[in-house]
């Protein structure tokens, strides 16, 4: 278990797995009240026996990892049992109760009905009691005020269950009869927040160090301070919340989208950002910049983040590229946030509307029709018909055994569509030499027994004699891949198990592509050890066996595997390389012995589907090109760290010393721009009701005016800002108007913004009420200034 990155020992466990759930209270989650939020992610910590150890161990262990591994005060700890039902003719969990005993008095082992202590999986299967493990973490005089036994079960704050010990021990079956499991199993669910709160000495798990890193950097993103109102707090517990079950649903291969639990993503992310947008003020696309903070939390613990964390930034921040213009996002870019990255248009439409936007849907119908008929002509074969050159010849395909031939042209026809080789392998490319005229072959294709060869153009004279040649280079190169490929998956097989099918391949000169089901992400061991047997078989020198006209049924009959998606006739070529590693049915070419492949080096792991992962890898001088470059790239890091005896221990120290440094850094910045806010007090003007704050300012970022402007929005109700800063060579200009200050019907912010930008060079825009703009001339900011003043 990790406790604020700290690991803790889990004694006397099968095994351990965290787990985390998404929950909602109904289907308008997002119109939830203040009052009535609740968690929408939370991670299950448990232990499980499958017929190895029952009650009796199980609340020992839970009572000593309670009391003597976490210190917690034995005086505050509660525990339920199961008090029994008459309808399923259950009494009262004695055997829970003596146990307990040995630990707890009686006053603090209480009973609950079925409803409360009572665990089934549905309405039949696997059921029993279970004993709940709660603690009181409330001052010592509210202890004695009110005894806790009171509270237990009672949704009180302070008085919570940290614990539950699920007793596995009847079969409920289909009529509802319970009858006693041969073997009883247990089954454990610990709160991981909660554990983190009560060890923490905490009485919110927001105030935990689970959440505190992406509150204090909603703070700085928001220009508001946390604990100091309700309405802020509950938003930006909310939003930190949200993002969780986002970001680790998307890492899991599950992100937003209409249907099914990609709507109920949709919708967690919906509400986080409405309530960013409408209790917050924030008013850019802001859930992407939790991300980094969420990925270094759980550096190590998840590495599945940590790998796809630039994905989910990209996928959370899509609208901050999006093209507006006077206030309408480009209907051509709603379709590609569609389109490309799973984005509905109703969500669009939603963010648009909370950001005083609209979207060009007519554009993006348009664009989706378009798309449409791409997909109709990509699906179509266009092609003409056969013009005969030659009759009654009978084509057969000689390249797996030469690669120059001299040859005839028997029939053409243009045609629009070109597959390649059998087996996922690209086909060959070459040139058919007549009449000194050489003529790039760029496909090869076999269909209807026909060997059907792709050129641009066709050669001048169709009669007579051609020579058609293999670029051997480059066939070479393919085979290295392809026979690769086999070694791959005989590799996957003996490392993971016997359910690694293929399930697509794409084998090319360069890189090789593999398809395989598999239900999770293979671990680096894992990784090294496929890599590793792959490479002992090149080592080995294997022979390739080729067997070319073998009856399908005794193909299969020597365990030979079938491709995916391949359609096999009669007689099948089978592929070996050792009966006892690799035999598959295969049209591809393959190298004459593992030895040709020199090295194999697997590029990455990556999920494509759900139950379906790829492996991306390359041989030969490829990959002694890629070892060559990452020896260099190591090379040149270590001359830059001075030569360190312990590279990695050296990047290491590096990056935490950066990180401790930014931390600073923006502690820094932060007090310099609060000082900055607090100064511009003696600049605030008044006339009559309404205050004036027109000033430069001097600034560590651009966002700080943004910051500094809100902060005086929060505590004026007719306010009219215009800060300007210079940064670097640019200039940067905020405006923020109240409400009271402008009419649907009049300018805002957004209008004068766009009258102010020019005088800087630059451009901008916004919302009615703030608006921000950038641009190359900073000595035009004195004459900002001077025309904001006028405009009020």
């Amino acid at each position: 278990i990790i406790l604020g990155n700290q690991p803790v020992i889990f004694p006397h466990v099968a095994s351990v797995q965290p787990c985390l759930w998404v929950s909602g209270k109904h289907n308008d989650l997002e119109e939830l009240g203040v009052d009535t939020y609740h968690h929408t992610l939370f991670e299950i910590l448990g232990n499980w026996s499958f017929g190895d150890y029952f009650k009796q161990e199980a609340i020992h262990w839970a009572w000593e990892l309670l009391t003597e591994e976490y210190k917690l005060p034995t005086d505050c700890l509660y525990v339920t049992i199961f008090a029994g039902d008459t309808a399923d003719g259950l009494q009262q969990d004695h055997e829970a109760i003596a146990i307990w005993a040995n630990y707890l008095p009686k006053e603090r082992i209480l009973p609950f009905s079925k409803k409360d202590n009572f665990w089934e999986m549905g309405e039949q299967g696997p059921c029993g009691p279970c004993s709940e493990i709660h603690i009181d973490i409330r001052s010592e005089a509210e202890r004695k005020a009110v005894p806790a036994a009171h509270l237990v079960n009672r949704d009180h704050p302070q008085v919570i269950e940290i614990w539950n010990l699920d007793f596995m021990q009847y079969n409920r079956l289909v009529s509802g009869k319970l009858v006693d499991l041969p073997h009883k199993h247990i089954d454990t669910g610990m709160g991981f927040e909660r554990l983190a709160m009560v060890l923490q000495g905490k009485t919110s798990n927001y105030d935990t160090d689970v959440f505190t890193p992406l509150i204090e950097k909603l703070e700085i993103l928001s220009g508001k301070n946390y604990n100091q109102n309700p309405t802020i707090d509950v938003a930006m517990r909310v939003i930190v919340d949200h993002v969780r079950a986002v970001v680790f649903s998307i890492a899991d291969g599950q992100p937003p989208s209409n249907t099914k639990a990609g709507y109920v993503i949709r919708r967690i992310l919906r509400r986080a950002i409405r309530y960013g947008y409408s209790h917050l003020e924030i008013q850019q696309p802001f859930m992407h910049k939790l991300v980094a903070v969420l990925v270094e939390q759980v550096a190590g613990v998840y590495p599945n983040l940590t790998m796809q964390q630039h994905y989910i930034e990209q996928l959370l921040s899509q609208l901050d590229q999006t093209k507006i213009c006077h206030g309408v996002i480009d209907g051509q870019v709603a379709f590609e946030l569609y389109d490309t990255h799973g984005f509905p248009l109703d969500l669009t439409l939603l963010i648009a509307k909370e950001q005083g936007l609209t979207i060009d849907e007519v554009g993006f119908q348009q664009a989706l029709q378009q798309q449409k008929l791409r997909s109709q002509k990509d699906a179509a074969t266009t092609q003409g018909d056969w013009q005969i050159v030659q009759k009654e010849t009978h084509p057969c395909f000689v390249g797996y055994d030469q690669c120059i031939v001299t040859t005839s042209i028997v029939q053409w026809r243009t045609i629009a569509n070109k597959r390649g080789k059998g087996g996922g392998q690209v086909a060959d490319v070459g040139c058919m030499v007549s009449n000194n005229e050489s003529i790039p072959i760029v496909d090869v294709q076999k269909e209807h027994e026909l060997i059907v060869h792709t050129i641009p153009q066709l050669p001048t004279h169709l009669t007579g004699c051609i020579e058609a040649r293999v670029d051997k280079v480059q066939r070479t190169l393919t085979a290295n891949n392809h026979t690769a490929t086999h070694l791959l998956q005989a590799a996957l097989e003996a490392v993971l198990g016997d359910h690694v099918n293929q399930k697509g391949s794409f084998v090319t000169p360069t890189v090789l592509r593999f398809d395989f089901a598999h239900p999770t992400k293979l671990s680096l061991a894992q990784l090294h050890e496929v890599e590793a047997m792959v490479n002992q078989k090149i080592r080995e020198n294997i022979p390739c066996v080729e067997q070319r006209t073998v009856p399908l049924d005794t193909a299969k009959a020597m365990g030979a595997q079938a491709l995916f998606g391949e359609k096999y006739s009669a007689d099948v070529r089978v592929i070996t390389f050792d009966p006892n590693f690799s035999i598959e049915l295969c049209g591809g070419t393959h190298v004459k012995t593992t030895g040709q492949i020199g090295f194999f080096k697997l590029l990455s792991e990556t999920a494509v589907g759900t139950g379906i992962r790829r492996i991306e890898a390359i041989t030969a001088s490829s990959a002694k090109a890629f070892v060559t470059n990452q020896c260099t790239t190591l090379a040149a890091i270590t001359t830059l760290l001075k030569q360190p005896k312990n590279v990695i221990k050296a990047v290491e120290t590096l990056v935490y010393e950066i990180n401790q440094l930014q931390k600073q850094v923006t502690a820094y910045q932060a007090k310099a721009i609060q000082q900055v806010a607090d100064e511009l007090q003696c600049h605030l003007e008044q006339i009559n009701d309404i205050y004036l704050l027109v000033q430069e300012v001097q600034v560590p970022h651009a966002t700080a005016l943004r910051q500094i402007v809100f902060q005086y929005k929060a505590h004026y109700d007719k306010i009219f800002i215009v800060l300007a800063a210079k940064l670097a060579d640019k200039a940067e200009i905020a405006m923020f108007v109240s409400d009271v200050l402008w009419q649907s019907d009049t300018k805002h912010a957004h209008d004068w913004i766009q009258s102010l930008a020019p005088l800087i060079g630059g451009s901008g825009g916004g919302q009615p009420f703030f608006a921000t703009a950038g641009g190359n001339t900073p000595e035009g900011i004195k004459e900002v200034l001077k025309a904001a003043k006028e405009l009020l």
